[in-house]
């Protein structure tokens, strides 16, 4: 009955989740006039074809790279929201570079990439120093960082300074990466894979191992759970948040590369904003392990890609935002209630244990 018991407080904050939001989109339906059941079978067959399946892979790509970026912070309770100025800063960083050399293929990539990382780190890490030499809330650091990373991208890119305008365009861009800078796509039935999944598999092994097959990992999962236990076994909080923060943004230096490497091969005006804000929503979903975070990634580029059939069907294409929104409050609430009927459950079976002793 026991395990019975467990099974079921896990499986039921997902469920939970899923049935409220489900609920609360049929709502949302309804009142602008739709048939729910109609409206979400037909999101539904749109996006389990082959073509619209790949589509959401390739979209899912970089939310997957910022989620895990998020859910280094999240597991030491620093919530890096500067993702999205740390992301855009280092693609600028790399499509200069990146652009201004000539080098063999797989250098070339690795170039890019190493800028990305170590610009990313950088930016993560005056948050980081500013949290523990001066107690600055990360929050509010990473937020003003976000700003200063938008002015600076502005300031930088004119074709005065590190970027051209086509003629007969508004669009300013930098440079053009060459061809040996390019992550190949890999090419399948339904169409083109983007080649840079490749990484983001290859950061959410590394991010499992670190987590859990590491001393440093060990105290951050240590620190994360408990801070003064922690502090009272040796391990030292002000480093070990440091090191989180520039890991971090490390990862989120990555979130760009994607479109660099795989679609635009320059960075513009156009370029994608706001993927670090998706991050911190797939890391909640998550819970912060890399196959919950590849699943939120996903089941978040899916219904964005679904919501194509809600434009044909005359429906806003915001109720998909609204679904996405009940998900992540959906999720949190229940989690949050089967916490407190496990603890609830850890105090009486602590209790009768104590009866029983005492008896």
């Amino acid at each position: 009955m026991a395990r019975i018991r467990d099974a079921a407080l896990l499986l039921a904050p997902p469920v939970a989740a899923l049935v409220l939001a489900l609920a609360v989109t049929a709502g949302v339906l309804a009142l602008a006039g739709a048939d729910p059941l109609a409206t979400l079978r037909g999101a539904l067959v749109y996006g389990l074809q082959p073509s619209t399946l790949l589509a959401v892979v390739n979209k899912a790509i970089p939310y997957y790279l910022a989620g895990i970026a998020a859910a280094v912070g999240f597991h030491l309770r620093l919530f890096n929201i500067g993702i999205d100025g740390q992301y855009r800063l280092a693609a600028f960083a790399a499509a200069v570079i990146g652009s201004a050399v000539s080098l063999p293929p797989l250098l070339h990539i690795a170039l890019i990439v190493a800028v990305a990382v170590v610009v990313g780190w950088g930016w993560a890490a005056i948050a980081g120093l500013l949290y523990v030499r001066r107690g600055v809330n990360v929050v509010i650091s990473t937020i003003m960082l976000n700003a200063i990373a938008t002015g600076l991208i502005a300031y930088l890119l004119s074709p005065l300074r590190f970027a051209q305008q086509a003629a007969g365009s508004n669009n300013v861009t930098t440079a053009p990466i060459p061809e040996s800078g390019w992550i190949p796509a890999i090419a399948t039935s339904a169409g083109d894979l983007n080649g840079p999944i490749v990484l983001a598999v290859a950061i959410g092994i590394a991010y499992w191992l670190v987590l859990n097959r590491t001393t440093i990992g060990f105290e951050v999962r240590a620190m994360g759970l408990s801070e003064r236990a922690a502090t009272v076994a040796g391990i030292r909080a002000p480093r070990l948040a440091l090191l989180t923060m520039a890991a971090s943004g490390a990862i989120a230096g990555l979130v760009g590369l994607p479109q660099l490497l795989g679609a635009s091969h320059r960075y513009g005006l156009d370029f994608p904003a706001g993927l670090g804000f998706t991050g911190l929503s797939v890391a909640i979903l998550g819970r912060n392990h890399p196959a919950g975070v590849a699943i939120a990634a996903f089941v978040w580029a899916f219904l964005e890609r679904s919501a194509q059939v809600l434009d044909l069907a005359g429906i806003s294409r915001e109720v998909v935002t609204i679904l996405q929104a009940a998900i992540v409050l959906s999720i949190v609430v229940a989690y949050e209630l089967v916490r407190r009927a496990r603890t609830r459950r850890e105090r009486r079976f602590v209790a009768q244990a104590v009866e029983g002793g005492a008896a």
